[in-house]
């Protein structure tokens, strides 16, 4: 029958106690509310006080680890000078060995060391499909591909002959417009000539007919003579009566209402109606000026309208012009950057991918990231 020695018995409940604050320390931690809403005063208390205690036991071990290290520092000492003397004497037992049966040429990993390695290695990128060339590796970018510079110039040569193409279609269009123009002035000329003879053969038949008719009207008139001279006297004793009619009647008196129609106050009766009066005139003039003013106002307007929009093509093709020779330039500075910054990059992960390669002997298993966050503490 075993029996629990004081010593024992303080120790389980040393442990008993740790295993407690250790849970309830759990609780405060992993509960959220409380961490980070409250504050547990009674096991702040607790915990100062617990720290004293720990400090004065550690202030404890650390004397008792202190006059420990003093004695293990003189063997250490002794054990040091020891194991230099005898690193020293198996370096150069190695040295010998290794001079004299392991030469860098006879060695299976003289690879890894030889000084011509860079020369006798394949370069880091054959062509754009080397299987070699993997995302992480950094060695292929966007517009870095190694038929660069003929995509470039094809593109250059591509866009010369679009320029050639649009230029031939301007002249190509400005000659039809030109030959369109010389086949109107020639269709001009033509018409004109055509109506030249025209009047020339009416002015020739003009004047057969006046001729014809000044024969003719002679023989008339000595007929109108007579009538005339028979009609007189009949046509005085109707004037006669005509005025003695139109003195009392409406047609002296200027009365508007006698030319007013039955058939609305828009129409008039040809055979009463003067005519208009010097206001109505006077208004179709007026209407008549403005048509006209506002006719040469449409025709400066749109000629002024034909000059601002040539102006602009010429202004947008010459911005146009500039901008893309401003985005080229751009474009030039902006590789000329990403090109050294490609570089700069390149060198830094080349020496942290050699550092990282020295540092990472080991890599870390599973087991060591599920021991975190396990415990408070």
């Amino acid at each position: 029958m075993e029996v629990a020695l004081p010593k024992d018995l303080q120790q389980e409940a040393s442990l008993a106690k740790r295993r407690s604050t250790e849970l309830c320390r759990q609780g405060r931690i992993f509960n959220a509310r409380n961490r980070i809403i409250g504050g547990d005063t009674q096991a702040w208390d607790v915990q100062v006080h617990d720290q004293k205690i720990r400090q004065a036991t550690e202030k404890a071990r650390h004397e008792s680890f202190a006059a420990e290290m003093r004695h293990n520092d003189k063997v250490s000492c002794i054990l040091h000078d020891r194991e230099r003397r005898d690193r020293k004497q198996l370096c150069r037992a190695i040295n010998d060995f290794q001079q004299n049966f392991q030469k860098p040429e006879t060695r299976r990993e003289f690879d890894l060391s030889d000084p011509l390695a860079l020369k006798k290695d394949l370069p880091a990128r054959v062509s754009d499909s080397d299987m070699r060339n993997t995302i992480s590796g950094m060695q292929k970018f966007m517009g870095e591909d190694l038929n660069f510079r003929e995509r470039k110039r094809f593109q250059e040569e591509q866009n010369r002959e679009w320029s050639l193409q649009q230029h031939r279609e301007g002249e190509r269009a400005l000659a039809s417009h030109r030959l369109a123009e010389d086949l109107y002035t020639q269709t001009r000329l033509k018409f004109d000539e055509t109506a030249r003879d025209l009047q020339k053969l009416e002015g020739l038949t003009r004047k057969e007919v006046c001729a014809a008719m000044k024969e003719f009207n002679k023989n008339q008139i000595a007929e109108l003579a007579e009538r005339k001279r028979q009609a007189r006297q009949q046509e005085q004793e109707d004037n006669l009566t005509e005025i003695t009619n139109l003195l009392h009647g409406d047609l002296l008196s200027e009365n508007p209402q006698q030319a007013a129609s039955s058939f609305g106050p828009h129409r008039v009766v040809p055979d009463r109606w003067k005519g208009m009066s010097r206001e109505q005139l006077e208004e179709i003039r007026y209407i008549q000026k403005q048509q006209i003013q506002e006719k040469l106002r449409l025709q400066e307007e749109e000629c002024q309208r034909s000059m601002d929009w040539d102006r602009r093509r010429i202004q947008k093709a010459r911005a146009s012009l500039l901008h893309e020779r401003q985005q080229q330039r751009l474009q030039r500075e902006l590789r000329k950057a990403l090109d050294c910054n490609n570089l700069s990059l390149a060198r830094q992960q080349y020496l942290q991918r050699k550092q990282t390669d020295a540092a990472s002997i080991s890599q870390p298993t599973e087991d060591y990231f599920s021991q975190f966050n396990t415990r408070s503490r």
